[in-house]
């Protein structure tokens, strides 16, 4: 297969700070668009990678998926797409699509394993995909998604990530009018969560453990917030919430908000990735027919949904644009919880 070679910024190592370097595109096939990335949100999991905090990483890494730019070139078979189309592409470059999970437009829960936008295995040039740390990226047209042109190019890129992971259990458990909904983690996500939650006529409640959030919490969108270290105020807010989704990203105790649960209330884990210490007491869960859930991102149909619903309602992130040379700095940062809320690259900086 012909590639062409472009500007990236990525790590050889769990050790080395991100730096300059080329990589191999492939050059556009039948299904595939080749997208010019104007924005690339920063996330949490690029950091993780690029250490291999989870153990996994194979060098060299590209970081990169929320990515958001013009479409410069399309396939003969591509219907979908044409140039300068402003599109999307998340966390999903591919997947079977043939088990039920991915029939069923749930392409991040495929059987078979979906492939990831950095990181997983590129069928094509039998190699590691690399993500939007880059100047363009070419993916085929089944996971791309389209944007709506009112909304702010740099806004919309943590909506492919942060966005979708908060609207997929929002969905799912059908938040709408009326319903109760707390979120635990003013960050990313929690302000993610928050804004949608409030677009779709939720009572919206933040969980913080210091007053210091509630300013940020209420222009976001927050009805209330509960300081979950105030033993008076947890007590208050037993038993009160459909859906709780939980954002924080360490370890930490699911147990007293589990209690704040009303019967048939469900606590969504998509921050944390490990085992949970402490344990979860089962007595409130069984005498409420209480559930601790865990959800993922969402599928390209469901990704294109939000995407709409966001241009509906004229959603994005609250964002630091950055330049690329700037992106090791962004990390540390980040691990301060530094920012407000997300990190996104203009790349334009890579191209200059």
């Amino acid at each position: 297969m012909n590639v062409k070679s472009v500007k990236a910024y990525g790590t050889d190592s769990a050790e080395a700070d991100l730096k300059q370097f080329n990589i191999n595109r492939r050059e556009v096939g039948s299904k595939d668009v080749e997208i010019d990335i104007l924005f690339c949100g920063v996330c949490h999991s690029d950091l993780h990678f690029a250490k291999n905090d989870w153990g996994m990483t194979q060098y060299p890494v590209v970081p990169g998926h929320e990515i958001v730019g013009k479409v410069t070139h399309v396939g003969e078979g591509v219907s979908k797409y044409k140039k300068d189309d402003l599109v999307a592409v998340g966390c999903l470059v591919d997947s079977c699509r043939t088990c039920a999970n991915c029939k069923d437009d749930l392409e991040q829960y495929c059987s078979v394993g979906w492939v990831g936008t950095y990181g997983g295995y590129d069928k094509h040039l039998d190699t590691t995909t690399h993500g939007g740390y880059s100047e363009t990226i070419v993916v085929d047209e089944a996971f791309v998604l389209r944007v709506p042109e009112n909304l702010d190019k740099a806004g919309i890129a943590p909506v492919l990530c942060a966005g979708i992971t908060t609207w997929s259990p929002l969905s799912h458990w059908k938040v709408g009018k009326g319903s109760k909904v707390a979120v635990v983690g003013l960050g990313g996500l929690g302000h993610m969560a928050i804004k949608l939650a409030h677009a779709l006529g939720a009572h919206v409640t933040l969980f913080s453990r210091s007053n210091n959030k509630t300013v940020d919490a209420k222009n976001l969108g927050a009805d209330e917030v509960i300081i979950s270290t105030d033993d008076v105020q947890m007590e208050k807010a037993m038993g009160r919430f459909d859906l709780i989704i939980d954002t924080v990203p360490y370890a930490h105790d699911l147990n007293p908000y589990v209690s704040t649960l009303t019967t048939n209330g469900t606590l969504v884990v998509v921050g944390y990735l490990g085992p949970l210490d402490p344990m979860l007491v089962t007595v409130p869960m069984i005498m409420g027919r209480k559930s601790v859930a865990g959800s993922l991102i969402g599928g390209i149909a469901e990704t294109q949904e939000l995407l709409d619903f966001c241009g509906t309602h004229n959603i994005t992130s609250d964002v630091e644009v950055i330049k690329i040379q700037d992106i090791n700095t962004a990390y540390k940062r980040m691990l301060k919880s530094d920012v407000k809320y997300r990190f996104v690259i203009d790349m334009k900086s890579l191209k200059d």
